[in-house]
């Protein structure tokens, strides 16, 4: 298919006012778009469904699904460009001090130096308003500029228009086999990721390694843990450990809901962490920090991966896979705004001037898409 046949057909579905998501997989060749037929809200209730769904940092509200049985499914090959582009933001840097955001991680931190604390992830939004860009068009900024991240575009609306590229997994499993990852620390990129780590990322990092095996444990047969080793996201640097194994016969809403919400986007104890957000963070996160992705895709694998062997090739197997991904570096088009969510891990040894510093930088990498 023609690129600008696939975008007009996202651009007539928008217009329309129907359901429709398009996204690309961290270093993928190809596009794909999920057309929901009509604009009802379809919610989870097992996760035995199929589709892709969009879940709210929330877990007591409901998933939103496109029901592959009652959507169509479009793909587009694509060239990936060679170098990773940026552009550059305007200098949100010298953005005004928000105190308030400044109180709130004294308090996250006074707080764990006296409580069973061990961390607090806590966020703001920033809004900006937004030029007369189309959502399709801030889209294909960010493909261009985060090639090794999960880039999408989701609209509903009774929902509203929501865009993103985050580096992080939440889980991935085709039939018992899975892969998550353990996703911390910040610092910003500087033209290598040969860089030395302090104390306060080193040990955050491994509070969320420690946090994902325990949970993960009472549902895996096999599990194995990467060393931590630097990644890039854009213009930001982070720590991160690869976990994988092999998942016992189970129910799949049990292992996401272990996971979800991680000490990445929450906090440990999780429970406390996520009482102490919803009680003094004082706005909704709605779908940031949520996850979102492919539930239950029956996608077929030849056996043989020898291509000379073709009557061999000519048995394959099917299995089912999900792809679900932490719902950062992300945006909210809403009224001709963008609204921009951005966050930190707090631990006892957080700086709150620092803390609010690196919100901004967060705040910078995704808003450079608005220029």
């Amino acid at each position: 298919m023609e690129p600008s046949k696939f975008f007009s057909h996202i651009d007539s579905h928008f217009k329309s006012q129907l359901p429709f998501v398009v996204y690309r997989k961290p270093n993928s060749a190809s596009l794909s778009a999920i057309f929901q037929e009509d604009s009802t809200l379809h919610v989870v209730g097992n996760f035995n469904e199929s589709g892709f769904v969009f879940s709210p940092f929330d877990s007591q509200d409901a998933t939103i699904i496109f029901p592959s049985e009652l959507s169509k499914l479009m793909t587009l090959d694509i060239i990936i460009d060679s170098k990773t582009e940026h552009h550059n933001s305007k200098d949100y840097l010298n953005e005004t001090h928000d105190n308030r955001h400044i109180e709130l991680v004294q308090k996250g931190i006074d707080t764990i130096l006296t409580d069973v604390l061990q961390k607090i992830v806590l966020s703001r939004v920033k809004v900006i308003p937004v030029s007369e860009e189309s959502p399709i068009e801030l889209f294909q900024k960010l493909l261009k500029m985060y090639r090794e991240a999960f880039v999408y575009l989701w609209y509903h609306p009774k929902v509203g228009l929501w865009l993103g590229a985050t580096p992080e997994t939440l889980l991935s499993t085709e039939g018992r086999r899975f892969n998550t990852m353990s996703l911390a620390g910040t610092q910003s990129y500087k033209d290598t990721v040969d860089v030395a780590w302090n104390k306060k990322n080193k040990d955050e990092q491994q509070l969320v390694t420690n946090y994902i095996v325990k949970e993960l444990e009472p549902h895996v047969e096999q599990l194995y843990v990467s060393d931590p080793k630097t990644i890039k996201a854009g213009r930001l640097l982070h720590l991160k450990s690869q976990i994988s194994g092999v998942l016992k016969p189970s129910n799949l809403k049990e292992v996401i809901f272990s996971l979800h919400p991680t000490p990445a986007v929450c906090g440990l104890p999780k429970a406390k962490a996520k009482d102490f957000i919803l009680r003094n963070e004082h706005y909704n996160r709605e779908f940031y920090t949520g996850f979102l992705g492919e539930l239950n895709i029956k996608k077929s694998k030849p056996r043989n991966t020898n291509r000379r062997n073709v009557e061999n090739n000519a048995y394959t197997t099917i299995k089912t896979t999900s792809q679900l991904f932490v719902n950062l570096r992300c945006m909210q088009i809403k009224d001709q705004q963008a609204l921009v969510y951005v966050g930190g891990g707090i631990t006892k040894d957080s700086n709150a001037q620092e803390e609010w510093e690196e919100t901004v930088k967060k705040t910078q990498t995704m808003a450079s898409v608005l220029d």
